[in-house]
């Protein structure tokens, strides 16, 4: 571990001081997913690149994607990458920036052969080809069916991404800082551009200032602000909360997609690779509804539509046995019935059918997940599902380049980038298609990457940061929780938080809802300040940490709730039941919300980028 300083701090009199130690790296990424992980590989060709993350790296959220990663390759069909930029803006509702779609889709061929140059596994065809499969709202867009474009490795194909990363960036060189928590942001204002981060060690309690010249944000999701979700315990907004804090503005919080089929209850993700197969949704009548929502592709419609039907069909009494699920069947029977009714052929031109053994192969791990977690075989009898926090569309406004805008007029902080979900760049708009996610994760960070590259190279060192205000900040912080005089616990503030955000700013939203949910989030603010931890130790306080991620959780839900009741109108993952109609007259544009120093919020605006698909109404 390169160390330039260390001014060892220890116990005194006024409460716990950690030591602080500083390093120095051109580029520093924060965050080792898939974003994070492409970002380094590419940065550190040509800059001294350091990742820190709070997690073992291949423990990132990343490996949880299970179904695939689009790109037009044609390998199973006819494709084209114009088709799937359409289909991303059509599946947006139109507030994508249709450029960066359009970059991003002309990209993926490419990028998928990177990765499979790297040694990414993909499944195969007879023909040795990457195989693909069908997903949620990515169309032949001449014909309008579902066409073959997810790129996958079975149903791990976010895993293997992550495991093949990691494995180049160790031969690249990468240095990484396992289980390094960042916990602010240095910005040098003399000079008007990042100069570091200063991160928290948590086998240690010792702080940690890196000193940058360019710092890149890859933190991931905030799902944890609701309480039935895919996302993991660890996905708590930590970038974007830290960007936030500092005078930098959110883009479009309010979007927040609701994945359809999460396992009831439990939230655990079930891929939309087992509807891809051929698996269909059916209510407490044996009915396939999505036929009523979506004639045309039926269970693959995007996935907003999909979650917002199955709560449709609870609300009017349809769930099985009259309970808040769905059934999703995934029977060899069933698919083959329905592929005989829709008259739905393989890529020989015959009839197609699918046996248990295929099933078995493409959907191994998530028919396991079933067997464990429900104790039921999917094979022989029906999943009950239900809609489930799954992804943000907003989050840091960025340039195509990963660059972090800091104004309306899309002005960069320099040094300072972002990608993967914790970015908004924005390719999703109001609502992301399925293998978008990881697709959106390796052409932009890859882009971010180099870009940071460039500007080491292109820049001078800042002057040495002065961390003392931002270290002070966190010691302040850290000190409080440990040893403070408040009672509250931070667990409780949690699980009330994301009971209110999962009622109140959920699938249906209405003034009165979100109203109460930004009541009830400045009343758990109050409280977070009375907070206080029990465990009072230094190594591995995993109860420190997770109150600092409620301090997280508590902004972005805020920004979250407060960006839902600004915008009244309805659009993609956003339903306003008070204003069920898409407004583009006054709201095809993007949201920006700024928190002041008082603790009050600024909104602003910029408009959505049209090249060549101007709105129109959304059908499937």
């Amino acid at each position: 571990m390169p160390v330039l300083e260390n001014a060892q701090g220890g116990r005194e009199a006024g409460g716990w001081s950690p030591g602080v130690y500083t390093h120095r790296y051109e580029a520093v990424i924060v965050g080792a997913g898939g974003a994070g992980l492409m970002a380094a590989l590419h940065a550190s060709r040509r800059a001294k690149t350091a990742v820190l993350s709070k997690l073992y790296p291949t423990r990132s959220h990343t490996g949880a994607a299970q179904g695939g990663i689009s790109a037009a390759l044609g390998n199973m069909e006819p494709d084209k990458p114009e088709w799937h930029a359409f289909d991303t803006v059509k599946g947006s509702d139109y507030l994508a920036d249709q450029d960066a779609v359009e970059l991003m889709c002309y990209q993926a061929p490419e990028v998928i052969i990177e990765l499979e140059h790297m040694g990414l596994p993909f499944d195969r065809t007879p023909e040795g080809r990457i195989a693909q499969r069908r997903f949620g709202g990515h169309t032949n867009n001449e014909t309008g069916r579902p066409v073959m474009r997810a790129c996958h490795a079975a149903d791990r194909t976010g895993h293997m991404i992550l495991q093949t990363l990691y494995q180049q960036c160790i031969k690249q060189g990468v240095e990484f800082f396992d289980e390094f928590y960042v916990m602010d942001l240095l910005i040098d204002e003399r000079e008007g551009r990042v100069a570091g981060v200063v991160a928290y060690e948590l086998a240690t309690g010792a702080l940690h200032v890196f000193h940058a010249k360019a710092v890149l944000f890859a933190t991931g999701g905030w799902g944890r602000i609701y309480e039935v979700t895919s996302n993991a315990t660890t996905l708590t907004g930590d970038g974007a909360a830290v960007v936030w804090r500092r005078g930098l503005p959110l883009e479009d919080m309010e979007f927040y997609q609701f994945h359809p089929t999460g396992i009831y209850k439990l939230g655990i993700l079930l891929t939309e690779g087992m509807r891809g197969e051929g698996g269909v949704l059916l209510n407490d009548r044996g009915e396939r509804f999505m036929e009523r929502y979506a004639p045309k592709v039926k269970d693959l419609a995007s996935r907003d539509v999909v979650s917002r039907a199955i709560y449709f069909e609870i609300r009017e009494g349809r769930g099985i046995g009259g309970k808040n699920y769905v059934h999703l069947d995934i029977r060899p029977e069933t698919i083959n019935r329905y592929f005989e009714k829709d008259g739905v052929r393989g890529p020989d031109g015959k009839p197609r059918r699918v046996t248990r053994d295929y099933l078995l192969a493409k959907l191994g791990d998530t028919i396991e997940f079933c067997k464990t977690y429900l104790g039921i075989d999917p094979l022989e009898e029906p999943i009950p599902v239900q809609p489930t926090a799954h992804y943000a569309m907003g989050g840091i406004p960025t340039t195509k380049r990963g660059e972090v805008v800091r104004d309306e007029n899309n002005r960069v902080l320099p040094g300072l980038y972002a990608a993967g979900e914790c970015a908004c760049v924005s390719v999703h708009g109001a609502n992301r298609l399925g293998t978008n996610s990881l697709l959106d994760l390796v052409v932009f960070g890859r882009l971010a990457g180099q870009a940071m590259a460039q500007f080491a190279r292109q820049n001078d060192w800042a002057p040495p940061p002065e961390p003392g205000a931002a270290v002070e900040r966190v010691r302040l912080e850290l000190e409080r929780l440990l040893n403070g005089k408040g009672s509250e616990n931070p667990a409780r503030i949690r699980d009330e938080l994301s009971r209110v955000m999962m009622q109140n700013v959920g699938v249906f939203r209405t003034e009165a809802l979100l109203k109460e949910a930004l009541e009830k989030i400045q009343e758990l603010k109050e409280r977070y300040a009375r907070a206080r931890v029990r465990d009072r130790g230094r190594v591995f306080n995993q109860e420190l940490v997770e109150a600092w991620e409620v301090g997280c959780l508590l902004d972005v839900a805020e920004a979250t709730a407060a960006c839902a009741l600004h915008r009244t109108e309805s659009r993609g993952a956003h339903y306003r039941e008070d204003f069920p109609e898409r407004d583009d007259q006054a709201w095809l544009k993007h949201t920006l919300v700024w928190r002041q120093p008082d603790g009050t919020l600024r909104f602003g605006a910029k408009p959505v980028v049209i090249t060549k698909w101007p709105p129109k109404a959304r059908t499937y």
